[in-house]
C-alpha cells in the first residue's frame, strides 16, 4: 500500500480521522477540490483547494496578517504563544543527525525525538508538550530553490510536539492551538484559513494529517502519528504523538507579503546582493511573476520550461525575455539559501565532500559558485555566509562564533572549484566540438568525476550557440543516494534467542569463565554468558578459546553474541570453559582509550568541525578517521601527538557509567555520538576526567589515561575527500615501533657511513643527483623522439605514419606527438602491444577511431580523444597485414 492508497483508506471514515472540534465550532465544512480532487475543510463555499498548484498566491503585496514581523521576531512571537500555553521551549538540535544511524541530516523536527531500537522507532520527548525551532536539511528540492519563492535546502521547522497523555494532548487541542496562533496571534481571519486532508509516513510510524493554508500558502502540517509499523502491517501506538511542523520562513513571508519568501527571510542580504550585483532588475515584472510562480514545482511537473513559457505568455512577453530578466534574481536567492545551508551544516560538524552527506553540501556549494560565475556577481560565498550568520545571531548566535573556521573551509572549497572550472571548460568544449549530446547520464558523470555543474555546461554551450536543457530531476537524482545511510545485513539470526550476559562489562580484567552453550546457529556458538568482547565500535573481537577450541570471530546481533570457532564440536546445554587472551585484550583496551584521547587532541588542535568518521583498534596498531577539509600539515600532526601525550601524562581517570539516553544527551550534548549512534534507551558513557572527552561507547577501556602509555602517530593520509586517517600505536606497541625505527636508522647510517643526524642531508644529496640524471635522461628522450620522427616522416602514406617500433610506451608516445607537430598523423605500436595515435590540430582524422580500427583486427582496448589516444592490443600489430 502506498501513501495515496493509505489516504483513500482513511477517507472511508474521514470524520474519524480528520474532523476536529474546531471545524464544528467555527463552521468549517468538508469539500472536494474540483481541480485536483483533494479533500479540504474551509469556511464558505469555495470549491478550489488552497494548495499553490490550484490557488495562486493571494497575499503578495497584500498580507492578510494584522502585524509585520522579521525572521527572528516571527519565531519570538510563535515561541511566546506556545510557552504561554504550557509548552517547554527547546533549543535546536544539530542538523547532522548522529543519533539516527539511518540518516545524515535532520530532515524534520520530529527526527530530534526519534531513536532506533532493534529496527523499531521510539519517540522520546525531553518535555511534553514542547516547541522547537529546528533547522532542517532537504536536498530533493534543489531545482526549485530560487524559482518557486518558497523552497529551501535548509529551513527552520517550528516543531510543536506532544504525547497524547494526561500531560500532553491529541488532535483537537493541537488544531485549536494552531488555529489560535494563525487567527489570534497573527490576526488572519478564519475565512482565510483552510485545512487539507493528508497523511504522513515515516520510519516505522505513520498517521493522518491536516495541512493548514492561507491564500495558497501552506503554513504548517499537523501530523497525528497514531500507528507503528508499515502501511501494510501496523498496530496502534500506546502513546500517540503530535508532530506539527510549520515553516518559520513561510510565517515570516505571509506577514510581509513580499514577492518571495526569500525577500522576507533574507531581506537586507538580498537587498545588498541586488545592489552589489550591478544588474538592473525589472522588479515590476518580477512582482507579477512571483504571484503565479508558486505553481512552478518540479515535484509536481517535470517540464518546468513549458510552465515558464505559459507564465511568460500570460505576462505578455517571450519565454527568453522572462528568463533573461528573472534568472539572475533567482540565482541570488539560491546563492543566499545555499550559503545559509553551508553555515548550519559546517557549524554542526559536516564538511563538503564527495561522500555521504558531505556530497549534498558540495552540490549546493558548487551550484552557488556556478551561479556566481555565470552572472559575474562580484561577491564571494564566504561573504554571503557572514551576512547570514549576522542576521541569524538573535536565533542562533553559535554561527557567528564559529564564522572564521567556516570561512576557511569555504575558501579551501572555492580554490578547488576554481581549479576544476579551468579544466572543465576545456572538457565541455571538446565534447561540444565532437557533436556529442549531454544526456542525464553524461551530465551526472561529468559532475561525479570532474565536479562540472550543469549550469557551467549550459554557459559554455551558450557561448558556442548550443542550447542544453538540464533535466528537472538532475539534482534529485544526484542527492537521493546521499540522504540515508544503507544498513548492512548481519549473517547471524538472533530471532528467539535471549540476550547474552556480557561479563566483559562487569569485569574487564576477567579472562576465564565457565559458561553454557544455549544454541548452535549460523555456524557459531551462542553462550548464556561470555567474556569475549564482540567486534564493535571499531574494536576487533577478543582472541581466545572455548574448551581449547580457537575462537576465530565474535559478533553481536540484537544483544546476542555469536562465537565463530575453528571446529564446531559443541552441543546445546553443554558446559564449557572459555579463556580470553590477556595480552591482546590489554592492547585493544590501550588502543581504544588512546582513540578517545587522540580524538580530543584533534578537535583541540584543528577545531570543533572535527568529528570521528571511523576507527579501528587492533592489537598491533590502530587508526582514527576524522573529518577535516584539507591534508594535515606535519606541524599539526606533531601538535596533536603532543596534546594527546600530555593527557596521558596527566593520568586522568576514565569513568564509565550507564545513563538514560535522554539524560546523557541533555547533560553532554550530541558530541557523545562521536563514534556513531548508540542503540538502546540505556547507553554507556565513557568520560575522561575534566571534560576532556565524553562519548557514548560500548568499547573496553583502561581505568585512567596514564595506563595507555605513550601514543605515537605513525602516518596520516587522506583516505577520501574530507576525511583524514591517523594511524597510531600506544603503550608497548608504541615502544616496539620506536625501537624498530631506531634500528632502521642505525642500519641506514652504517650502510651510508654517516651518523643518524647526517642521514637527511645525505638523502637530499642523493635525490638531487638522481633528479639531475633524470632531467638529462628526459632531454635525451626528447631528442631521440625528434630524430625518430624525422626518420619516419618520409614513410607517411596518405598523411599517416604507421609503424611498429622497438621502444617503450613512453618514448612511443613522444615520437607520435613529434610526428603530429609536423601536421602528419601517427599510428604507432611496439613489441609489448602498446599502441598510440596522434593527429594534428586541423586534421579531420580521429585518433581514438584510428586505434579502434586496430582493436577490431588485433583485439584490445584503450581510450583518448580526437587528438591523442593510447591503448593495448591482445595480439602483436602488423601494419603489412
Amino acid at each position: 500500500m502506498g501513501k495515496k492508497e493509505l489516504i483513500q483508506k482513511f477517507q472511508k471514515d474521514h470524520d474519524k480521522y480528520w474532523k476536529v472540534e474546531l471545524f464544528e465550532r467555527e463552521g468549517y465544512t468538508r469539500k472536494q477540490c474540483k481541480k485536483c480532487g483533494k479533500f479540504f475543510w474551509s469556511v464558505g463555499s469555495n470549491d478550489i483547494c488552497p494548495d499553490a498548484t490550484c490557488t495562486s498566491y493571494g497575499f503578495i503585496g497584500n498580507p492578510p496578517t494584522s502585524k509585520r514581523f522579521n525572521y527572528a521576531d516571527t519565531w519570538k512571537e510563535i515561541d511566546k504563544f506556545f510557552v504561554s500555553k504550557g509548552h517547554a521551549s527547546v533549543r535546536r538540535y544539530p542538523v547532522v543527525s548522529r543519533w539516527r544511524p539511518d540518516l545524515f541530516f535532520t530532515v524534520a523536527s520530529i527526527i530530534d525525538f526519534q531513536r532506533i531500537e532493534k529496527g523499531q522507532v521510539a519517540f522520546e520527548l525531553p518535555a511534553n508538550p514542547l516547541i522547537i525551532p529546528q533547522v532542517c536539511m532537504r536536498f530533493s528540492d534543489i531545482p526549485n530553490i530560487g524559482v518557486t519563492g518558497r523552497h529551501y535546502s535548509s529551513f527552520v521547522m517550528v516543531g510543536q510536539h506532544a504525547i497524547a497523555n494526561e500531560k500532553g494532548y491529541w488532535k483537537d487541542k493541537c488544531i485549536d492551538l494552531d488555529f489560535e496562533l494563525v487567527n489570534s496571534v497573527f490576526g488572519i481571519p478564519k475565512e482565510e484559513i483552510a485545512f487539507v486532508e493528508d497523511a504522513w509516513v515515516g520510519y516505522g510510524a505513520f498517521g493522518f494529517s491536516l495541512e493548514y493554508y492561507v491564500r495558497g500558502l501552506e503554513l504548517g502540517n499537523a501530523v497525528f502519528t497514531q500507528f507503528l509499523g508499515e502501511m501494510d502491517s501496523y498496530r496502534e501506538m500506546d502513546e500517540k504523538i503530535i508532530d506539527m511542523g510549520a515553516g518559520l520562513e513561510r510565517f515570516t513571508w505571509i506577514t510581509q507579503g513580499t514577492p518571495t519568501s526569500y525577500d522576507a527571510v533574507f531581506g537586507p542580504i538580498i537587498e545588498k546582493m541586488r545592489k552589489d550585483s550591478g544588474i538592473e532588475f525589472d522588479m515590476e515584472l518580477f512582482n507579477k511573476y512571483a504571484k503565479i510562480s508558486g505553481s512552478l514545482d518540479m515535484d509536481v511537473s517535470s517540464d518546468i520550461g513549458s510552465m515558464k513559457k505559459g507564465i511568460a505568455k500570460s505576462l505578455g512577453i517571450t519565454a527568453d525575455e522572462l528568463e533573461s530578466k528573472i534568472a539572475p534574481l533567482e540565482a541570488i536567492y539560491a546563492i543566499c539559501d545555499h550559503a545559509r545551508t553551508l553555515a548550519y551544516a559546517i557549524n554542526d560538524g559536516a564538511l563538503p565532500s564527495n561522500t555521504g552527506g558531505g556530497y549534498n553540501l558540495r552540490v549546493v556549494l558548487r551550484r552557488a559558485l556556478s551561479f556566481l560565475e555565470q552572472y559575474a556577481f562580484p561577491f564571494r560565498i564566504s561573504d554571503i555566509l557572514e551576512l547570514n550568520c549576522k542576521e541569524l545571531k538573535p536565533l542562533f548566535p553559535e554561527l557567528l562564533e564559529n564564522l572564521p573556521q567556516m570561512q576557511k573551509i569555504i575558501d579551501v572549497e572555492e580554490k578547488r572549484y576554481d581549479a576544476t572550472v579551468k579544466i572543465s571548460r576545456r572538457i565541455v568544449a571538446d565534447i561540444l566540438g565532437e557533436g556529442k549530446k549531454f544526456s542525464s547520464n553524461e551530465l551526472a558523470k561529468l559532475y561525479e568525476s570532474q565536479g562540472i555543474t550543469p549550469e557551467l555546461i549550459q554557459k559554455v554551450a551558450r557561448e558556442g550557440k548550443v542550447n542544453i536543457q538540464i533535466p528537472s530531476d538532475f539534482y534529485d537524482s544526484l542527492t537521493k543516494n546521499h540522504i540515508t545511510v544503507k544498513e548492512e545485513k548481519s549473517p547471524f539470526d538472533a530471532t528467539g534467542l535471549p540476550e547474552t550476559r556480557a561479563v566483559y562489562y562487569e569485569d574487564a580484567e576477567k579472562l576465564e569463565l565457565d559458561s553454557t552453550v544455549i544454541a548452535i546457529r549460523n555456524g557459531a556458538v551462542v553462550l548464556d554468558a561470555t567474556i569475549f568482547y564482540p567486534e564493535g565500535g571499531g574494536q576487533v573481537a577478543d582472541l581466545g578459546t572455548i574448551n581449547g577450541v580457537k575462537v576465530l570471530d565474535v559478533q553481536k546481533v540484537a544483544g546476542v553474541i555469536f562465537h565463530r570457532v575453528e571446529k564446531l564440536d559443541f552441543s546445546e546445554g553443554q558446559r564449557v570453559y572459555i579463556h580470553v587472551d590477556g595480552e591482546t585484550r590489554k592492547a585493544l583496551m590501550r588502543h581504544h582509550s588512546a582513540t578517545h584521547i587522540l580524538n580530543y587532541a584533534c578537535r583541540k588542535v584543528l577545531g570543533n568541525h572535527v568529528w570521528q568518521a571511523g576507527a579501528k583498534k587492533e592489537k598491533e596498531r590502530a587508526h582514527l578517521d576524522i573529518t577535516h577539509y584539507e591534508k594535515l600539515l606535519p606541524e599539526q600532526t606533531k601538535q596533536i601527538e603532543l596534546v594527546a601525550n600530555r593527557i596521558v601524562l596527566e593520568d586522568r581517570k576514565i569513568k564509565i557509567t550507564n545513563m538514560d539516553r535522554s539524560e546523557a544527551e541533555k547533560e553532554y550534548g550530541f558530541t557523545i555520538y562521536q563514534g556513531g549512534a548508540s542503540p538502546g534507551r540505556l547507553i554507556r558513557i565513557v568520560e575522561i576526567e575534566g571534560g576532556v572527552d565524553v562519548e557514548a561507547c560500548g568499547g573496553l577501556h583502561l581505568p585512567s589515561t596514564g595506563k595507555v602509555g605513550m601514543i605515537k602517530i605513525i602516518t596520516e593520509e587522506r583516505i577520501q575527500d574530507g576525511v583524514s586517517r591517523i594511524e597510531f600505536v600506544a603503550g608497548e606497541a608504541a615502544l616496539n615501533y620506536i625501537q624498530k625505527e631506531a634500528e632502521v636508522l642505525r642500519e641506514a647510517s652504517e650502510k651510508l657511513k654517516v651518523s643518524p643526524e647526517q642521514l637527511v642531508s645525505t638523502e637530499e644529496r642523493f635525490f638531487s643527483e638522481w633528479k639531475e640524471r633524470g632531467k638529462k635522461l628526459g632531454e635525451l628522450e626528447e631528442r631521440i623522439a625528434e630524430l625518430e620522427a624525422e626518420k619516419l616522416l618520409p614513410e607517411a602514406k596518405g598523411g599517416i605514419v604507421r609503424k611498429v617500433l622497438n621502444v617503450d610506451v613512453k618514448l612511443l608516445e613522444k615520437i607520435a606527438l613529434c610526428i603530429s607537430e609536423r601536421d602528419v598523423t601517427a599510428v604507432l605500436a611496439n613489441q609489448n602491444n602498446d599502441v598510440v595515435a596522434a593527429t594534428f590540430e586541423n586534421s579531420e582524422l580521429d585518433a581514438s577511431k584510428l586505434l579502434s580500427q586496430l582493436y577490431s583486427k588485433f583485439g584490445g582496448a584503450g581510450g583518448g580523444s580526437k587528438r591523442f589516444a593510447r591503448g593495448r592490443t591482445k595480439e602483436k600489430v602488423s601494419f603489412s597485414s
